[in-house]
């Protein structure tokens, strides 16, 4: 279940072609779209009047490279090829010399062509005046927000270092009580009567949160400042989280929420960060439990896992699953919890910094942006996957090979 407060998402929309090409043509400049062999496939009213074809005229049936560019197309591929992001012409037409500026889309492998009547350089010196007038206004304006971005930049450490600063002072003395309450509560002071007892377990409960949400702010503060050092180590995840599991059966216990632990029997030795998985996965177990109604049920299951990612050169798809089977190369670490569950359009917002969704849950919105961070330090994986209405799987998928 998510931790943060979002908008709600705008949904995209499919226009008819009319609306697109009258959107088209309020372009200044003749615009031309092709495809690779030439064939164009879009164009405005101002790359019309530039080629002079009547508004009726079928613009599908010109070629780009035979009608306007006159040039072999292997030459303009060859340049984007080598790196060049614009292809500049200078083509000769029946109307005089025009310039035309060429991008490439390589997702629908399209040619983008900007044309306009005239030479490359002007001569005039009124138009040399105006642009470099207008190069000076834009410099200006760059440095004016290259500025403003420094100042940001600066406020935003100053927050990062109070914020470390404020939460390293409350730590101790937060330890401090919550050692008085244990004592209290173990009875080594005396014999308390059960009102006295109730309430100071609830205050006990009400400084745990306060040691969690200190242990959140160090952390953020320490991953937004770049100083997370990841000490790995060849450990058994299982262990990490029979230990973990431990620690939370009694705050499960408290709020009637069944914890169920499923861990593989297969699951490998590999080298991780103890304690920031092991905070990756308290961050998992503490959202599913705010969440999750008394009565209702958590489940933490740790499994090996084949963690397809793909790469240039490898097999086709069915040959590379028949060879690697057998051969789990992750641990996938998943929290479920019976819980409202989580709409299909935050899945992606929950995880950044102080998101929460839910208005009536206690939280600064950060436990699952840290575990996100923490877990893509392994160079690891973490995801959502939720229905409203049906609860919650959080996931992380963590590489076995070495980091």
């Amino acid at each position: 279940m998510p931790e943060s407060v979002v908008s709600e998402s705008r949904r995209s929309a499919t226009f008819p072609p009319e609306i697109v090409q009258a959107l088209f043509d309020t372009l200044d400049g003749g615009v031309l779209i092709s495809e690779r062999a030439g064939r164009i496939v879009m164009g405005n009213v101002h790359a019309r009047q530039l080629l002079e074809l009547a508004p009726s005229a079928n613009i599908g049936s010109l070629n780009l490279f035979s009608r306007l560019l006159h040039v072999d197309p292997k030459v303009i591929f060859g340049q984007f090829e080598g790196g060049e992001r614009e292809v500049d012409l200078q083509v000769e037409s029946a109307n005089g010399p025009m310039r035309a500026r060429i991008q490439w889309l390589p997702e629908p492998d399209w040619l983008v062509v900007q044309i306009q009547a005239g030479s490359q350089e002007s001569n005039d010196p009124v138009e040399q005046h105006t642009v470099k007038g207008l190069l000076q206004e834009r410099e200006i304006t760059y440095r004016n927000l290259l500025a403003a971005y420094l100042r940001l930049q600066e406020v935003n450490r100053q927050k990062t270092v109070f914020l470390a600063s404020a939460a390293h002072e409350l730590k101790t003395p937060l330890a401090v009580i919550k050692g008085y309450y244990d004592l209290l509560l173990s009875g080594s002071l005396g014999k308390l009567s059960e009102k006295q007892r109730e309430i100071l377990q609830e205050s006990k409960d009400s400084c745990e949160r306060l040691v969690r949400l200190v242990s959140m702010f160090l952390n953020y503060s320490a991953l937004e400042s770049g100083k997370l050092v990841l000490h790995l180590h060849d450990n058994d995840i299982r262990d990490c989280v029979t230990e973990l599991t431990s620690r939370w059966q009694e705050a499960f216990q408290r709020k009637q929420v069944r914890l169920e632990v499923k861990n593989n029997s297969q699951l490998p030795i590999f080298r991780f960060d103890y304690q920031k998985v092991q905070q990756a996965v308290a961050n998992l177990l503490d959202n599913a439990l705010k969440h999750t109604p008394a009565g209702g049920c958590v489940t933490l299951v740790t499994e090996v896992h084949f963690w397809e990612r793909r790469a240039t050169g490898e097999p086709a798809t069915q040959e590379r699953r028949r060879l690697n089977l057998s051969s789990p190369n992750s641990v996938r670490v998943s929290v479920s919890d019976t819980g409202r569950g989580v709409a299909s359009e935050y899945h992606q917002e929950i995880f950044e910094d102080f998101v929460r969704v839910d208005r009536t849950s206690s939280g600064m919105g950060l436990g699952l942006a840290i575990a996100k961070r923490l877990v893509q330090a392994h160079r690891g994986k973490i995801w959502v996957d939720s229905e409203l209405g049906r609860g919650a799987r959080f996931t992380i998928l963590l590489p076995v090979d070495k980091i």
